[in-house]
């Protein structure tokens, strides 16, 4: 079976929660008209009965005149054409002294309460509802008289009757009404989820530049948006470096292997004397070992790029693995008469091998970069919350405009130079990965002409 729709979701929970809240309304409207109206009905019977009382004090009325000269309590019910009064002598068969009937019958006596008003309801023979209210009062003469007044509350019955006619032929219509209205709201609500589905249809490997528009949106969906663009912000970055990376490995792969093919047919072309082959082997093998190289640094780069290469971390003194680094380039520095100097003291957690592959990057560059005779410095600073190693050397410097993409990789700011020296134009870009592995981060600073400085920033 097929799942309904949000919007078919959403539409019928509003609906259903909107025809519960009005069918509870409608029945805390017939319940609250109906107590409202037995309340009136007893307050009118109580200011009646106060009256009577009134009118059988003042007009000092006894037992005998009551059924000879009941004109003055006539007065007080038959303007009322569905009162009834009874007034019988006290006791449980109390003998009726007077009645007067509108359209009420003559209730039985009812037990009077003697401090107050006793109501009771009941139906007559017509299946009329009547209310009746009993007091006990004293006459002038100290006589006690029981006083029963009815009211027939027929009248109300067919309003409250009416009323629910009225709701139950007027729940359907707001049912539907109440329906309309929530699949309205909910279609509208759920507009702007239709320019997602757009940007989601349109994305693809090949084109990830669609963006979901973000104004007027909903709070809710506004951060939703934010958050898928970004998403495909990052998306479309990595597919750009990923088509990239593809790209320069591809041409710096091209270069060696093309040397080594037409190497290879121009000797194979005609006999050639021994001295001939063990050259060309010579110079294959030296392509070769580029190619190594550049295969060894792509491996490595992308295990440090991978979140699987987080490896355990050891306190390592940095000042003791830039001497070893220092030490393992001392022939190479000596050749060019170079001086490596390394001082300052400062410790953080990392990995061993990769902080020392990023000092020999940085180091072997310098050496290569250094006009003979100059002078290296490493230097370790501590700082409150980082401690830097710097590694620093005169020389031609790098212009300001190749900075910013000194540590993308393969790139080289002087194309024929690296290659001539055997450089692949990986280490810097190796550098950076190990500081991301390691929560750091890497920066140059250059002088053309004078002075360049490499810092790896570490946490302390």
């Amino acid at each position: 079976m097929k799942p309904a729709s949000l919007s078919m979701r959403l539409g019928l929970s509003v609906a259903l929660m909107g025809a519960a809240l009005v069918v509870l309304l409608a029945m805390l409207a017939y319940l609250a008209l109906s107590h409202e109206l037995a309340s009136a009905a007893r307050s009118s019977l109580q200011g009646k009965l106060e009256q009577i009382e009134h009118r059988l004090v003042e007009d000092s009325i006894t037992r005998a005149e009551l059924g000879q000269e009941p004109h003055g309590l006539l007065d007080l019910v038959l303007g009322h054409d569905n009162l009834n009064l009874a007034i019988y002598a006290p006791g449980a068969q109390g003998e009726l002294l007077l009645g007067i009937s509108a359209r009420a019958a003559v209730q039985p006596p009812l037990p009077a309460h003697p401090n107050g008003v006793a109501f009771q309801e009941s139906r007559d023979s017509s299946g009329h509802n009547i209310l009746s209210a009993s007091s006990e009062m004293r006459l002038s003469n100290g006589d006690k008289v029981v006083v029963q007044l009815a009211i027939d509350r027929t009248t109300d019955e067919t309003l409250l009757n009416a009323y629910l006619r009225t709701t139950l032929f007027a729940l359907p219509l707001l049912l539907l009404l109440i329906g309309m209205g929530a699949w309205w709201i909910v279609q509208r609500g759920l507009l702007p989820l239709r320019q997602f589905r757009k940007v989601a249809s349109l994305v693809s490997t090949q084109d990830l530049t669609h963006r979901i528009p973000v104004e007027r949106l909903p709070q809710e969906l506004s951060e939703l948006a934010h958050g898928i663009n970004f998403m495909l912000h990052r998306l479309d970055s990595g597919v750009q470096q990923l088509s990239q990376f593809s790209d320069d490995l591809a041409h710096e792969l091209r270069s060696p292997i093309t040397n080594l093919m037409g190497k290879a047919q121009v000797t194979l072309s005609r006999e050639r004397p021994p001295q001939e082959y063990k050259a060309v082997l010579e110079s294959c093998t030296e392509e070769l070992e580029r190619v190594t190289r550049i295969v060894s640094d792509m491996l490595f780069l992308a295990h440090v790029s991978h979140p699987a290469a987080l490896v355990p971390f050891e306190r390592i003194t940095l000042e003791d693995e830039a001497r070893r680094v220092a030490d393992l380039f001392a022939i190479g520095a000596e050749e060019k008469q170079i001086s490596i100097a390394v001082t300052g003291m400062g410790s953080t957690l990392g990995d061993r091998l990769m902080i020392q592959r990023a000092i020999s990057n940085l180091l072997s560059n310098a050496i290569r970069h250094s006009p003979r005779g100059s002078q290296l410095s490493i230097i370790i600073e501590r700082q409150s919350e980082t401690v830097s190693l710097s590694v620093g050397n005169p020389g031609i410097g790098i212009p300001a405009e190749h900075v910013p993409f000194l540590f993308e990789r393969f790139y080289r700011v002087d194309t024929s130079r690296s290659r001539a020296e055997g450089g692949t134009g990986l280490g810097l870009a190796i550098v950076r990965s190990i500081m991301s592995l390691h929560q750091g981060s890497v920066e140059v600073n250059s002088v053309p002409g004078n002075f360049t400085v490499f810092r790896l920033i570490f946490p302390r």
